[in-house]
């Protein structure tokens, strides 16, 4: 993962750079309208009640102070959610700002949204201060590139974007527990912390495992052909191929995840190839309340790769009104009464420092 230093000297490279363009009368991140050059903002995200905000000030703020013609701006996170203070960075940032965010996947989730709902031209970075940091780990192979996000949507509405993973139901609801000041501190413990997720995880697994995760649903799914064939309902004319899984075949499975990142919470491999692809992402589901059946999947996942299929889009048509819980790299909502949740790529690509 990224550390600090070499973010200062990307940082450096970028505003130094001698590939800076020729202004030809078009506003970008480079140029003001009328000409003028525009002075470089960096803007930290950070969450000051957070136990290592401290350090954040120390070692992040310090270092970034050090550049010279760069203006130094922050953005606190705010008691309230994600959505909403994604919405208030959003509102924030200007035509060739930097954010860096200094936190754990949640700081990283804002941050991303931030950038994305801004509509600015930006650049965006994450730098590793959580417990899982699946998006500084993703993000870390992408110097200089440009990042594909997933977006979700639920019955229309566009509901988050998310640059590693998507999942909705038993691994979805999981997540609560961690949401505990005593869990969290635990969790802060290097190798025991891990150990104890894992372990809180299966007494939470145990206790919950013969309850129902996922409301009556259909998938459609605009799945990648394979070599030499591939079993489909109907052809679309290129690539891709429409699949479509009855309530019959999905009744029992108690997840759905999308992936787009090298990993989802930590432990379990992506691709993080499909991060870069503009319409590529990996679908899978599973009936994990078989306690069989999950450990084959984290064995696959830890070993190997989160065994899915590679599509273009996923829709999951509910026919029954119920309660299901969608998270974002560990941000999860409780939603009632939903009828539809597609989750593609999303049409605007963020630059990364």
């Amino acid at each position: 993962m990224v550390e600090i230093s070499e973010v200062k000297r990307r940082i450096i490279d970028l505003v130094y750079s001698r590939n800076r363009p020729v202004f030809d009368g078009v506003e970008n991140e480079w140029w003001k309208k009328d000409g003028t050059p525009r002075t470089r903002r960096i803007i930290i995200v950070y969450n000051p009640r957070s136990s290592k905000a401290m350090f954040v000030k120390d070692k992040v703020f310090g270092p970034l102070r050090e550049i010279k013609g760069v203006m130094i701006g922050k953005y606190e996170i705010q008691p309230t959610d994600v959505d909403d203070n994604a919405k208030r960075l959003a509102e924030f940032l200007l035509d060739g700002d930097i954010v860096v965010t200094a936190g754990g996947d949640g700081t990283a989730t804002i941050g991303l949204n931030g950038v994305i709902l801004s509509e600015k031209i930006v650049r965006f970075m994450a730098l590793p201060y959580g417990n899982f940091n699946d998006m500084a780990r993703t993000l870390a192979k992408i110097s200089g590139g440009e990042l594909y996000p997933l977006e979700a949507k639920i019955d229309g509405e566009h509901y988050r974007y998310a640059a590693c993973y998507f999942t909705l139901g038993m691994f979805a609801e999981s997540t609560e527990i961690f949401d505990g000041e005593e869990t969290r501190k635990k969790l802060r413990k290097g190798n025991k912390g891990m150990m104890f997720s894992i372990m809180t995880l299966m007494s939470w697994y145990f206790k919950n495992k013969r309850r129902k995760f996922m409301p009556k649903f259909q998938l459609t799914m605009e799945v990648k052909k394979e070599r030499g064939g591939a079993q489909n309902n109907e052809g679309n004319g290129n690539n891709f191929i429409r699949v479509v899984e009855l309530e019959t075949k999905t009744r029992k499975v108690s997840d759905y995840l999308a992936v787009n990142g090298a990993t989802v919470a930590k432990m379990m491999k992506g691709d993080g190839k499909y991060s870069l692809s503009q319409t590529e992402f990996l679908s899978a589901t599973g009936k994990l309340t078989s306690f069989f059946r999950l450990i084959v999947f984290m064995m696959r996942s830890v070993l190997f790769k989160v065994p899915a299929r590679v599509v273009k889009e996923a829709t999951l048509d509910f026919s029954e009104e119920g309660e299901i819980e969608i998270q974002a790299e560990g941000e999860y909502k409780k939603v009632s009464g939903v009828k539809q949740i597609v989750i593609s790529k999303s049409e605007q690509a963020v630059k990364i420092l």
